[in-house]
This record gives C-alpha cells, structure tokens and sequence, in this order.
C-alpha cells in the first residue's frame, strides 16, 4: 500500500474524503494527491501521523511483517497500542535504540499472538 493510499484508507475510515483532509489541515488543493509521484515533507509526514492518530512509519509503511490473516485495521490498532505507551525506559533511563526495537518486536509478537487468540476464540 503506498502513502496516498494508506491516508485514503484512513480518511475513509473516519468517514472523510482526501479532500475534507486537505481542508481540516489548511492544505491546498490536491497536495495530498501529489503525494502518489512525490515524498512529503518531514513536517507533513508528522502533521499527517498525528491528525489520524498513527506514526509516521506506519504511514511510510515500515510497520514490522505483520501475520497473513491481519487485516488493515488490525495494523492500525497495533500501531495505536504502540504508540500509546509511556516513553520505553528503566530505573528512569531512557532505552537505547537498538533496545526500542527489540522490545517492540516483542510487544508485536504478545499483540499478534493475543489477536490471534481472541480471533480463535469468536470463531469457536
């Protein structure tokens, strides 16, 4: 899915157009459509991510591999969990980078196992 097409989905689900996102961030005309053969700038890749509430590597989709039966929706919710949580640190310090990730990658893997559980269960 490509940056224009994650902000239609987006824009969709919160029952709005391209354009209605366009006029609520004071952008002009079809800046957001150009989006689909230019790269935003950093300001408005952030000003995107936090108008619909996700980060903005979900949007550049970067999001970790996420299981075959996950649906569009369920990245998004796993993007909110992650993003909802308190700053990572220990005894006050603040955690490395390459600790982020690791300690993502495993906070991922508890979400999808838990989704894949609850799905298991509403099937039974």
């Amino acid at each position: 899915m490509t940056l224009f097409e994650r902000i239609k989905f987006l824009a969709n689900k919160q029952g709005k157009s391209v354009n209605d996102v366009e006029s609520d961030l004071d952008y002009s005309k079809n800046t957001l459509y150009r989006l689909k053969r230019t790269n935003p700038s950093a300001k408005k890749l952030e000003e995107l991510a936090d108008y619909f509430d996700v980060s903005t590597d979900y949007l550049l989709g970067r999001e970790t591999k996420s299981p075959d039966w996950a649906t569009e929706s369920d990245r998004i919710d796993l993007d909110k969990w992650l993003s909802s949580n308190v700053p990572m640190g220990f005894q006050g310090l603040d955690m490395d980078d390459d600790t982020k990730i690791k300690v993502r990658a495993f906070l991922e893997g508890v979400f999808w196992e838990d989704k894949q559980k609850h799905r298991n269960d509403n099937n039974k």
